[in-house]
């Protein structure tokens, strides 16, 4: 096995990397075209505010969405804080009684506690179970809305396995149940199609290091008819539609723009390549390893993503012996965290179970090369591991 002149990147679910189409689109914002997109007053702060409102158009094509429904944030952490908060808050402050906010156990971190810290303010959280396949159950979904719901939050695409939850099935159950719908959808942008008409959900988070945009900036769509109304987080100059204060980063408001173009124009192709690329490694991996064992749905999920769970050698030790491989235990939010991945344990994974678990990304920019240096590295750890 022949090492690689630079370690070879498959946590693709944790960031991308920036697209180089991205990077030259931004460096004249960052330069000689300053100005601040709040300055209309003069050439600098104009040419700015039109290059934001273009990249907001081209943020809203990738999802159905309109532009005057784009508010910029500083990623998909924000974007979710200000759906989950600030819908339950403005609720209140409007007299409505209902209380109770529905999620699912396997969210991001930022979702999780988002509902969780919302119970200190007289709210009631609710934590559904997910299947062993990290489906959530309709019918366990259905009974948790028999009671008034205010607010249903369900991740698109889950950060660690991949797996693809049938948003507009849940969506039309919590409307039936009157209650709002917001997604995560950090994982889901340029992977799967995304319509929030035909999805018909109220808010929708997106960030754009997750497709090939830098780190730093994200979105959140806020279905304008029927109008769905938040309570801001910050308070300030009044930016984004009184929903977001704060100056806009306008080039990397460019660069997300640019990526979200790129996603729309090249995303079935992309995830046709990136999905033959995990179906050769999968198997190599399975010719290698006996009783490896795939996490999550093996068809309801993205094209990129390897979850796997190896029968001897721990995920640490694994990739101590393959240092020049970038993989993952998880999520990248928890990944300092010595416990074993929570979503996992909820999928009914044991502790030892999660604790051999690889999450593996593959992205636009892997090659055959890669997946194949990545195959050997990992059978090689593997074998080590078992000779000790």
């Amino acid at each position: 096995m022949q090492r690689p002149n630079r370690p070879v990147y498959l946590d693709n679910q944790a960031t991308t990397p920036c697209d180089p189409r991205v990077l030259a689109a931004m460096l004249p914002w960052f330069t000689e075209r300053f100005g601040n997109p709040a300055s209309v007053e003069h050439v600098l702060g104009r040419e700015a505010e039109a290059a934001v409102e273009e990249a907001r158009a081209s943020i809203a094509a990738l999802i159905g969405a309109s532009t005057a429904e784009i508010v910029f944030t500083s990623g998909a952490t924000e974007s979710n804080n200000l759906a989950i908060k600030g819908a339950a808050r403005f609720a209140r402050s409007m007299g409505d009684p209902r209380r109770r906010i529905v999620t699912v156990a396997t969210e991001h971190k930022c979702v999780l506690e988002s509902v969780g810290e919302l119970g200190a303010e007289g709210f009631e959280p609710v934590f559904l179970p997910v299947r062993p396949d990290g489906l959530l159950d309709p019918e366990i979904f259905a009974a948790a809305l028999a009671e008034p719901t205010l607010l249903v939050s369900v991740m698109a695409v889950n950060n660690e396995t991949g797996v693809i939850q049938d948003i507009p099935a849940l969506a039309a159950q919590a409307h039936e149940a009157g209650a709002l719908f917001h997604t995560d959808a950090a994982q889901a942008g340029g992977k799967i199609p995304i319509d929030v008409r035909a999805w018909d959900v109220e808010i929708l988070s997106l960030s754009a290091h997750k497709i090939y945009g830098p780190k730093g900036v994200g979105a959140l769509f806020v279905r304008r008819r029927p109008r769905v109304r938040l309570a801001p987080l910050l308070s300030g100059g009044g930016q984004e539609r009184g929903l977001r204060s704060g100056t806009l980063p306008a080039p990397l408001i460019v660069g997300f723009g640019t990526a979200a173009r790129v996603a729309l124009a090249e995303r079935e192709a992309d995830e046709a390549r990136i999905a033959a690329l995990r179906a050769r490694l999968l198997e190599a991996l399975r010719a290698a390893v006996p009783k490896l064992r795939l996490n999550g749905s093996p068809t309801a999920r993205i094209g990129g993503n390897l979850n796997l769970t190896f029968p001897a050698a721990t995920a640490a030790r694994l990739m101590e012996a393959a240092p020049d491989l970038c993989v993952s235990t998880g999520s990248a939010c928890s990944s300092a965290a010595v416990e074993p991945s929570y979503v996992l344990r909820a999928m009914g994974l044991t502790d030892a179970e999660a604790g051999r678990t690889l999450r593996i990304g593959i992205g636009r920019f892997t090659s055959a090369a890669d997946i194949d240096f990545a195959a050997a590295a990992l059978e090689a750890a593997h074998s080590a591991a078992l000779a000790a």
